[in-house]
């Protein structure tokens, strides 16, 4: 997601100015003693739950050593981390968004530090699948998928269909397994009086199903190109055509609610939690929260016959050129990649990239790990539609809230996201 990352993260967005303020005070003095940690996950979310128990292993490991813990909102350090990053209040060791409008463009900025030889000295390189590799490296223009490695990630994500089991078995629907038979589960519902799929226009969902549908009719080449820059893309093209016209479709045909052009995705994931939506299609950061929190029985699946859909390695360990730390930064990070932690960010809900599968022992959650690797093994992973530049997300939310409001055509949509695209694209 941003990679937008769209996770419970969102939910705890503080004031953006008050990031700057929270890392004052320590005045940017070094401590030996001390490593500082900015990360924006739940506690309770299973990179929380992992990470905590890295935390503790870090500090017996290191004697004398503490790490100060600051959570941080994800748009809180999506919008000053270059400001801060710039300052003497850098954390030793952060979470970043994975993409060229993020970790790419703070790498061509200087602000973060190049850890190729680390990785390559500690083998985390070995550990990740190749097309996890692609959000991790990126190149002088800050482009990923380059040469050099600006960040690391220990869990992964892809986005899914969460599905409330007793609404399929009230209203007779069965589980697809094809692009055909989701439509017409989804006529189903609609012939029942129900909206199929939650939805959130203001956030990051309503641009995913966008995505996902272009996909349907897409390549590798075309992710590509339009991610990598490694062709001319066209919005006119037919996959992005084809995405934008069904899903202004799906929203006359009832598949989404026209009225949730204004819902955020923590409006859309309760509504789904709290069974008021047979469907959810949204990423792997709700699996832990659904165990959690739905009251009914349910599974997911992944996008009936898609070869494709948005996903990637998960969201950076980076360290910044400000570190005053990076040792103890690097024997953190390494910390969060041993199998023990994985297994436990496995257990959670997460999806690690170096578990001991048979460690897993939630049915679900191992599911949830095998759908990821299949993906992963047959290059299925397309990352996000709102990567390819800065300020593309918010380009994406506004465009796709006049497509569901009937405001523009899906040609004028997609001639707009052209021209946002266009302009952003490193010069």
């Amino acid at each position: 997601m941003i990679k937008a990352r769209r996770g419970a993260a969102l939910t705890a967005v503080l004031a953006a100015g008050s990031l700057v303020l929270a890392g004052c005070g320590g005045g940017g003095e070094s401590d030996p003693n001390e490593l500082r940690l900015w990360h924006y996950e739940a506690p309770d979310s299973a990179m929380g739950v992992a990470w905590s128990q890295a935390i503790k292993e870090f500090e017996s490991t290191h004697p004398g050593v503490k790490v100060k813990f600051e959570e941080k909102g994800f748009e809180q350090i999506q919008k000053t981390a270059p400001m801060v990053l710039n300052s003497k209040d850098a954390p030793d060791v952060m979470e970043y968004n994975k993409g060229n409008a993020t970790a790419g463009m703070l790498s061509r900025q200087g602000l973060l530090e190049d850890m190729s030889a680390e990785v390559t000295k500690r083998g985390w390189d070995k550990m990740l699948p190749a097309n996890v590799q692609v959000t991790s490296k990126y190149d002088a223009k800050g482009t990923m998928g380059g040469d050099k490695w600006f960040g690391v990630p220990n869990y992964a994500e892809y986005v899914q269909v969460y599905y409330n089991k007793d609404l399929f078995d009230k209203h007779g629907v069965k589980v697809p397994s094809t692009y055909a038979e989701f439509t017409a589960a989804l006529d189903t519902f609609v012939g029942k009086g129900v909206t199929p799929l939650t939805n959130a226009g203001a956030e990051y969902m309503a641009h995913q199903f966008v995505y996902q549908l272009a996909l349907d009719k897409a390549d590798r080449p075309w992710v590509d190109a339009f991610q990598r820059y490694t062709a001319k893309t066209s919005f006119t093209d037919p996959a992005w055509t084809y995405g934008a016209t069904t899903f202004a479709d799906w929203v006359k045909k009832g598949y989404v609610a026209k009225d949730s052009v204004g819902l955020k995705a923590e409006d859309a994931g309760v509504a789904f939690m709290q069974g008021k939506f047979p469907m959810m299609f949204s990423g792997s950061w709700w699996f832990g929260r659904v165990a959690k929190e739905a009251k009914f029985e349910w599974d997911t699946f992944t996008w009936p016959g898609a070869k494709l859909t948005p996903g990637s390695g998960g969201n950076l360990w980076v360290v910044p050129k400000g570190s005053k730390n990076k040792k103890l930064a690097y024997d953190f990070i390494e910390i969060t990649m041993k199998k023990h932690i994985q297994n436990a960010l496995g257990n959670a809900g997460g999806i690690p990239v170096a578990a001991d599968s048979s460690a897993i022992t939630n049915p679900k959650a191992k599911k949830l790990i095998d759908n990821f690797n299949t993906l992963a093994q047959n290059d299925g992973l397309a990352y996000y539609p709102d990567w390819p530049v800065a300020g593309f997300y918010d380009k994406w939310v506004s465009e796709v809230q006049k497509l569901m409001n009937g405001k523009g055509t899906p040609g004028q949509i997609l001639g707009e996201v052209q021209r946002a695209y266009d302009d952003g694209l490193p010069k």
